[in-house]
């Protein structure tokens, strides 16, 4: 998957990446996040990518909702 760009959100780095087999969907990686590897999925109807605004917003949400202790959702 082709990294589009990377944000930093909070204090948090995630990378965001296209995915080319579903056009529309962006991958969020959770770059340095207390779980390697975790992350969400986002998917827009259209093959439309998230511009960076859409994203932060995303991940804000993203991030509201993981649990502190744990790291996950």
């Amino acid at each position: 998957m082709p990294l589009l760009y990377s944000l930093t959100v909070d204090g948090w780095r995630f990378g965001v990446a296209s995915d080319r087999e579903q056009p529309g969907t962006a991958h969020f990686a959770w770059i340095d996040g207390p779980t390697p590897g975790y992350g969400f999925t986002v998917g827009h109807s259209g093959g439309k990518l998230p511009t960076a605004v859409e994203a932060e917003a995303e991940i804000r949400s993203f991030l509201r909702a993981v649990d502190p202790a744990t790291g996950t959702l």
